[in-house]
């Protein structure tokens, strides 16, 4: 073997070392949505393409109201068929009286959503444009505030209802480094690994904000404490090796192990009051799955923490839309975030 093939050789293996380490730092990155997300209280995930695969096929869509129907014709878009992935930045607001309420949003939307036609219903209902980073960001007012929207990428959509353009100027700035994989805020930097692998949907960070009220939020008409300043970690993930089973999980971090010890036994038993007030239900579709749900509940204390799981399988969640009739509200537009 002579010197140039020995140093051919070298080269492609180093090469196929250096596309090894890479296809290897990005399995285990966040996904590029949620790294593009400014930094935030609270983080929410969801890949739709493998929910969609979960859910039945024959499961009857929303029918929309007029204005998403002329959403949809004007733009080509339906968010039920085009969107493939959310990431959603939870922003607490100092003033939770303003038109923004106590949570602020910032949005990444992936999928065929993109083009021409929407960017000229946004033009058409923008009251002003800012040229950034070599983007046009166009302003919407929707309720009292206003939702400032981008097209980011080829497939992707930038939002934000925060009072000011800081956050949706951060996610164009994160856009042009996104092929770094462990880019992203401080949040996934400091939690994102505990998110169990093959997760379908997550959440990190302060994600109980949009329903803990006055310390709690309600589950089932029952109250269970939560400050809205509690770091969660949740997840949606394939209940391996149970074949068409999600397994969904929440992790509390609490101040301690003696908190942790009382949380689990608070959530152990509301898990035994809905077990006890759903009995009686008459029999249906959706009460049996609800029934069903809760009796694969299990609360465990782990150290400071609290982990809340249960299983949903495909027949659970086809009991749980059975009776349910196709909703009659759809989101407008980027616009109508809330």
């Amino acid at each position: 073997m002579n010197r140039r093939t020995r140093r051919t050789l070298w080269i492609v293996a180093a090469v196929l070392l250096f596309l090894a380490v890479a296809i290897f730092l990005r399995s285990k990155a966040p996904p590029e949505a949620a790294r593009l997300l400014p930094e935030s209280d609270g983080i929410v995930y969801v890949n739709l393409r493998p929910i969609r695969a979960f859910l039945r096929k024959d499961l009857e869509p929303p029918r929309p109201v007029p204005e998403y129907r002329q959403f949809m014709e004007a733009t080509g878009v339906d968010w039920e068929r085009d969107l493939d992935e959310a990431a959603i930045a939870l922003h607490r607001q100092a003033d939770p009286r303003g038109p923004n309420g106590p949570v602020a949003y910032s949005l990444v939307l992936v999928g065929k959503i993109t083009g021409p036609r929407l960017n000229s219903w946004l033009d058409a209902h923008a009251t002003s444009r800012e040229s950034y980073a070599g983007h046009t960001v166009f302003s919407i007012p929707s309720e009292g505030r206003t939702v400032r929207v981008a097209q980011i990428g080829y497939d992707m959509v930038a939002v934000s209802n925060t009072p000011t353009p800081e956050q949706i100027h951060s996610m164009l700035d994160r856009h042009s480094t996104a092929a770094w994989p462990f880019s992203g805020s401080t949040l996934l930097e400091h939690h994102y690994h505990e998110v169990p692998l093959l997760s379908l949907a997550w959440g990190v960070g302060q994600i109980g904000l949009p329903f803990s009220e006055s310390g709690a939020i309600s589950i089932l008409g029952f109250s269970l404490r939560l400050p809205d300043d509690t770091t969660l970690i949740a997840s949606v993930a394939p209940a391996l090796p149970i074949p068409g089973a999600l397994r969904m999980r929440v992790e509390e971090i609490t101040p301690s192990d003696e908190v942790a010890a009382g949380q689990a036994a608070e959530l152990s038993t509301l898990v035994l009051l809905a077990r006890g007030f759903t009995a009686p239900l008459p029999a249906n579709a959706a009460n049996n799955s609800l029934k069903e749900l809760l009796k694969t509940v299990e609360v465990t204390p782990k150290r400071n923490r609290v982990v809340a799981s249960a299983t949903l399988s495909r027949t659970l969640f086809n009991g749980f839309t059975a009776d349910q009739a196709p909703a009659a509200d759809t989101s407008a537009a980027p616009g109508a975030s809330k």
